[in-house]
């Protein structure tokens, strides 16, 4: 076949082919009356050889070597190739896994399982909410600084989280049921421990503390969470982070993202 179609077949360009007749790697085995290129079956099965021994990292002066060593079986030769290729074949395959785990902490900045999620953060912890709010806070740089936060954090990072988060939300309830007054001192501290809560995951400012208890107060499912720790806990969570935003010069009623 001429040197167009054989580059072509093989899945390298016709320069390369040129290249490697002038080195002497692989010679076609005829020319045409007019000086070009024919390339036989032979000729094919030795560049499918320079190929996989390329993939393998052998410089072209080694391969040349190895080739034209008449000692060498060629089925041998070929069961090592097969070999060495089913080694990196399985290398390449762990380092895909690895960058699928990649991938999914820099999307949920959660490194856990499902099952891992539930057993951690209890029964009503939903996995999906990860999801969730990544779809609404995605394209945020807050979302991002949460998720570079929180790559490394191991299963046993995560259960200290989960703990620490256990304890924040008894105390607010705890709170709550005394009839501690918002914007006392009292509440202000438990306002402060709550946004620092969120604060250790992105830059949480007040008036980004005054849009969550927002949505909380709004949304079912932020609102079913809190409620089912105290009746009425949502609204007098909202009223104690409004206060403490105003302590700190934000306006409830107009604060902003960011």
């Amino acid at each position: 076949m001429p040197v167009g179609r054989a580059a072509e077949l093989v899945g390298v360009s016709v320069r390369t082919l040129h290249h490697w007749d002038t080195i002497g790697l692989v010679h076609p085995s005829d020319r045409t009356a007019g000086g070009y290129r024919v390339y036989s079956a032979d000729d094919v099965a030795r560049i499918h050889r320079v190929l996989v021994y390329r993939e393998l990292g052998l410089s072209l002066a080694d391969i040349s070597r190895i080739l034209d060593d008449p000692s060498t079986d060629a089925r041998e030769h070929l069961r090592r190739q097969r070999s060495q290729l089913t080694d990196r074949i399985a290398h390449l395959q762990s380092m895909v896994q690895a960058v699928d785990r990649m991938l999914a902490v820099a999307k949920t900045g959660i490194q856990l399982s499902p099952q891992e999620q539930v057993e951690i953060f209890g029964t009503d912890w939903k996995p999906e909410w990860a999801e969730e709010a990544e779809e609404r806070w995605g394209d945020t740089k807050q979302w991002q600084q949460y998720a570079e936060r929180t790559a490394g954090l191991t299963p046993d990072d995560w259960r200290q989280v989960a703990a620490a988060t256990t304890a924040l939300n008894d105390a607010l309830a705890a709170a709550h049921r005394a009839g501690v007054v918002p914007g006392s001192d009292e509440a202000n501290a438990l306002a402060e421990r709550h946004r620092e809560s969120f604060a250790q995951y992105f830059d949480c400012t007040h008036s980004m503390h005054a849009c969550l208890a927002r949505l909380f107060s709004t949304d079912p499912g932020y609102t079913a969470y809190y409620e089912s720790m105290a009746t009425g806990l949502t609204t007098w969570l909202r009223d104690v982070v409004y206060a403490n935003a105003a302590a700190h010069g934000v306006d409830p009623a107009t604060a902003t993202w960011g």
